[in-house]
């Protein structure tokens, strides 16, 4: 059996992200963004509506591109529970991300089946350790697409 590989302690995750927040907004935005190479991936800036609060919570988080759509993983670091921002966009799909070359509105939804299955094998090109990753959570990690929208009514 393979060991998985070493994760650093959760507080230094959590610490680097506060920072990676704050190095963005200090810099007046100018830093902390960049779009996905063609073996890697980027950073954007999300920006949700608080399934509980109705306030607009933001987090920076990793993803690549799809065609016209962005993919990211609702991961939390490894942790167990689910990131708070997958669980907003799960109540209120629409939002809106920041990238380098600027701002869009996207509809969040979980991809399923084939795609889901094609996604993923997308994430383990960029990352070899995905799957050994995602073995330490209890459950299935979401692979969040960010389609461009807000998505009509129907």
């Amino acid at each position: 059996m393979t060991k998985a590989p070493r994760l650093p302690p959760r507080w230094f995750i959590r610490l680097f992200w506060s920072a990676h927040r704050a190095v963005h907004r200090l810099s007046g935005r100018r830093v902390g963004l960049w779009r996905p190479g063609a073996k890697g991936w980027g950073t954007l800036r999300l920006t949700t509506t608080g399934r509980r609060t109705g306030e607009q919570r933001s987090v920076i988080i990793g993803y690549f591109e799809d065609g016209p759509n962005l993919v990211s993983m609702a991961m939390n670091g490894w942790g167990e529970a689910e990131p708070a921002w997958w669980l907003n966009l799960q109540t209120h799909p629409d939002a809106t991300v920041d990238l380098p070359d600027g701002r869009r509105q996207v509809h969040g939804r979980a991809a399923t089946g084939e795609e889901r299955a094609r996604l993923w094998a997308r994430w383990t090109e960029i990352d070899p350790n995905l799957n050994a990753h995602a073995a330490r959570r209890p459950s299935e990690t979401a692979v969040v697409v960010l389609a461009p929208g807000p998505t009509p009514p129907s």
